[in-house]
């Protein structure tokens, strides 16, 4: 029987690697953020959920946790690691119109990072 979730080129998903997990370059398993509470912040500020918008957000929060600073450059070329193949010019959308919205700020060295509004709406639970 087909199942769709299965690699198609015969290759095994290895086991005890969850979907959705990723391997940090120092080796350790890096765990996605829960995109319900990406859903919540995107709602609270009156944004409809995308898939880019999710990703993108997640990539500052990943980002920021490793006390990183993404631009437009950082944040594309980390979405395109993580294999989701948006274009740059997409991407760079996608910041500007969260930044007017004040969900991120742009800071003086050209990163993005979550405003602390926002932040505060994440750390809620």
């Amino acid at each position: 029987m087909y199942n769709s979730q299965l690699p198609t080129d015969g290759s095994q998903t290895p086991n005890g690697a969850p979907m959705g997990s990723r391997v940090s370059d120092f080796g350790q398993r890096v765990e996605r953020h829960g995109n319900e509470r990406i859903r919540l912040l995107l709602k609270s500020f009156g944004l409809r959920t995308s898939l880019i918008r999710l990703k993108v957000i997640d990539a500052l929060l990943v980002a920021a946790e490793n006390d990183r600073r993404l631009g437009v450059r950082g944040v594309h070329s980390q979405l395109l690691d993580l294999d989701i193949p948006l274009s740059f010019l997409s991407v760079r959308e996608v910041l500007k119109r969260l930044c007017a919205e004040g969900v991120i700020t742009f800071n003086a060295d050209k990163s993005y990072s979550l405003h602390p509004q926002a932040a505060a709406v994440l750390n809620s639970d």
